[in-house]
C-alpha cells in the first residue's frame, strides 16, 4: 500500500518535472530572399503539397501541434523537426549551393517515391500529410525539371 500511495505522488510530480527539461520549439524568422520560393519556381500545386506535408518538418513555418506541449512526446517531435530542418530547410534554400540544390531535388524524389516521407508517426496525427500517387509524380516531375534547369545553368 505505501508503494502504491508513493507512486501516486511520485508519478504526477515527475510526469510535472519533466515538462520544464528538454529542448525548445522554434521557428526562427524567415528571411524571404533566403527560402526555396525565392530560388525556384513552385508550381501552386507543389506548394499546396508541401504547406500540407512538408513545411512543418523542413521549415521554419512549424505548426506545432497541442502534443508539442507534453513532455517526453514534445522532446520526440522537437528533435523531428530539427532533424527535418538539418536535411532540407525549405525556409533557408539559400544556404545550399548549385551542386546540393541538385542532389537535394533528386533525394526529395527518390523519398517521397519510397514512402520515406512525410514519415509514418506524423501521418498519424496529420492526415492531410499523406502522398497521393498523383502528389508523387507531380513532386517528382518538378523535381527532374529543376534538377535540368540547374544543369543547364552550370553548362553556361
Amino acid at each position: 500500500m505505501k508503494t502504491l500511495r508513493w507512486l501516486a505522488i511520485a508519478v504526477p510530480t515527475l510526469f510535472i518535472f519533466i515538462q520544464f527539461l528538454g529542448p525548445e520549439k522554434t521557428n526562427p524568422p524567415i528571411n524571404p530572399p533566403r527560402t526555396i520560393a525565392a530560388h525556384v519556381q513552385i508550381p501552386p500545386e507543389i506548394n499546396a503539397i508541401f504547406e500540407r506535408a512538408c513545411q512543418n518538418c523542413h521549415s521554419h513555418k512549424t505548426q506545432w501541434p497541442w502534443y508539442s506541449n507534453l513532455a517526453p512526446i514534445s522532446w520526440f517531435v522537437i528533435d523531428h523537426v530539427n532533424f527535418g530542418r538539418s536535411h532540407i530547410n525549405l525556409s533557408d534554400w539559400a544556404q545550399y549551393d548549385q551542386e546540393k540544390q541538385i542532389s537535394l531535388f533528386e533525394e526529395i524524389c527518390e523519398i517521397v517515391e519510397k514512402g520515406e516521407m512525410p514519415l509514418e508517426p506524423y501521418l498519424w496525427m496529420h492526415d492531410k500529410a499523406h502522398l497521393t500517387q498523383q502528389d508523387i509524380r507531380a513532386i517528382c516531375e518538378w523535381t527532374m525539371a529543376e534538377q535540368k534547369r540547374l544543369m543547364s545553368e552550370q553548362q553556361k
